[in-house]
């Protein structure tokens, strides 16, 4: 349905404001179809609001609650994490992107004393669960010469870390496939 909408919307507008090139029709034909698929697929996550997914200029992002994807301070995916991973990675596996970027993000609260024993501080943290889901999602099938992972620790909040809700928002990992084309 949402694609038919964009279409409609995308000839209105070839119509009113000139022709748009057959490139830039099929990438957002394309763009649609790779949000529409995230979508089906997630959408038991959807629906428990651990999955947010966004059409955005040149890109599709994809974020998912760190509890969705890992035990609580940890940084290897679970077993249900591994589950939801394993719904989107065939799609992710065959869309053409130029760029799929794995972005790890974490609160600002200190690592506790078991944790730090491995990593320094919340940045090394995000780093390792984006990399963990990275090497997830290459095992099963996504272009590794897509991939990259990136960790951003507390630095990119999109909630504030004055409440638990707030920092339950700002842990998080984000898929983003960019350059989507046909």
């Amino acid at each position: 349905m949402r694609s038919r909408v964009l279409i409609a919307t995308l000839a209105a507008a070839a119509l009113t404001f000139g022709c748009v090139s057959e490139q830039t029709y099929k990438a957002e034909v394309q763009k649609t179809a790779l949000y529409e698929q995230l979508s089906a697929k997630l959408q038991t996550e959807l629906n428990a609001d651990q999955a947010q997914i966004e059409q955005l200029q040149n890109e599709v992002k994809l974020t998912l609650v760190d509890q969705l994807l890992f035990p609580e301070g940890g940084w290897q995916i679970h077993r249900k994490g591994e589950e939801t991973l394993a719904k989107i990675a065939p799609t992710l596996s065959t869309v053409q992107a130029k760029r799929i970027v794995v972005e790890g993000y974490t609160d600002n609260v200190p690592i506790g004393p078991e944790l730090k024993k491995r990593f320094p501080s919340n940045w090394e943290l995000s780093t390792a669960r984006a990399t963990d889901v990275l090497r997830y999602l290459a095992a099963k099938g996504v272009p590794q010469s897509l991939l990259a992972a990136e960790g951003f620790g507390d630095t990119r909040p999109v909630a504030s870390n004055d409440t638990p809700q707030g920092r339950a928002k700002n842990r998080r990992v984000e898929i983003v496939i960019s350059g989507v084309s046909q």
